[in-house]
């Protein structure tokens, strides 16, 4: 099969969808690996590493998509790249469908075959390609909030572990799964006092027994969030239903009752939110204000640390991807059921409910495909 890496465009989104090594890994099965020229600079790769391995380079994005079958990819197609995918191209990358109307819309007109990392979802409910980067933005979460509560950057100015007779941070993590369990770990680790809200009493004794003491666990319902988050200085939003939209957990009438300078960081941006204040913000301008509290709200926070995150994304992303390669979607997806739970979109059709539910439109169930 004919795969193709192009580079990505968004801002300040510094990955790349394939290691030299993982490029190695298809071409050593027989298939041909297509870069585009540069699509590896950001995350400390040259061309040459790619081309050692036996990767052709190519000049242009549009290149790309035209002669490749699988595009192996970081983000979500944007705009510009729309028109370049092609019917029966298979698109494996995140997607986080339910965030976007546009391009839900535009995949549909595609045709294309789109394989969302996000939604493949092992038997045990965790999901395998999703969790190294929500493990690298859970870490960011609780170092960003720590860098903007410093008042120059218009936060509340307190350490987010205080020193010897002055107490620590008051940090707030909604939701306990992979993000939230990372951002909490790095909170307490700089000594902040770290409460996790979840609404499952089961993971909060989890989280209770592998917790430092620095570390309180909650339930999560509307009564004890709006309690909390009045003596909060940084809140992190970390609740993912996989392929749906982000529950919002804090109104924006809520955002009246916290103190000036608050931080809040959303790593549910990408599924729309669990802020209703919530909306995408960029690396190159990450923060805004709405009623004295600061938002960041970064869509692609892996992308500002690439040589960790694409490394652990291409381990994350390579096997399944070489399945697809070696047996076609069909095949591996029937093989992999796993796998067959990333399938959102196919030849103009949504096959994910989630999706379909999140702007009312059509749902076609799965095994007519097979």
């Amino acid at each position: 099969m004919i795969v193709g890496i192009p580079k990505e465009i968004k801002n300040n989104e510094f990955r790349v969808g394939l290691t030299p090594s993982g490029a190695n890994t298809f071409i050593r099965d027989g298939h041909t690996v297509y870069l585009q020229k540069g699509a590896g600079i950001g995350s400390g790769f040259s061309d040459d590493l790619y081309t050692n391995v036996g990767a052709k380079i190519l000049n242009s994005i549009e290149e790309i998509y035209s002669l490749s079958e699988l595009i192996i990819k970081v983000k979500e197609p944007l705009e510009e790249e729309y028109s370049l995918i092609k019917k029966d191209q298979i698109i494996y990358t995140f997607f986080h469908f339910a965030s976007s109307k546009a391009l839900t819309e535009a995949m549909i007109k595609s045709e294309a075959v789109c394989i969302a990392y996000e939604t493949v979802e092992n038997i045990d409910k965790t999901l395998p390609l999703l969790t190294p980067m929500s493990e690298v933005a859970g870490r960011m979460a609780a170092q960003q909030g720590a860098k903007f509560l410093e008042k120059p950057q218009s936060g509340f100015g307190v350490l987010l572990g205080g020193v010897p007779g002055v107490k620590p941070a008051n940090v707030l993590v909604l939701g306990g799964g992979v993000v939230g369990t990372q951002a909490a770990k790095m909170a307490a680790g700089l000594g902040a006092d770290v409460t996790i809200f979840d609404i499952s009493l089961e993971r909060l004794r989890e989280l209770d027994d592998i917790m430092p003491k620095n570390v309180k666990t909650q339930f999560s319902n509307s009564y004890n969030i709006k309690e909390s988050i009045k003596n909060a200085h940084l809140i992190i939003g970390a609740v993912l239903i996989p392929g749906a939209k982000a529950p919002n957990l804090i109104t924006k009438q809520m955002l009246k009752v916290l103190r000036k300078g608050t931080v809040l960081v959303d790593v549910a941006v990408d599924q729309g939110g669990c802020f209703e204040t919530t909306h995408p913000t960029t690396h190159e301008n990450p923060t805004y204000i709405i009623d004295d509290v600061l938002h960041y709200s970064v869509a692609n926070m892996p992308g500002a640390v690439p040589a960790t995150s694409t490394e652990a994304l291409t381990n994350a992303t390579i096997s399944r991807g070489l399945s697809l390669a070696n047996k076609g979607w069909k095949k591996a997806c029937l093989e992999d059921e796993s796998l067959m739970l990333g399938l959102n979109i196919i030849n103009g059709k949504i096959v994910y409910k989630a999706v379909a539910d999140a702007f009312q439109m059509k749902y076609t169930e799965l095994n007519s495909f097979f």
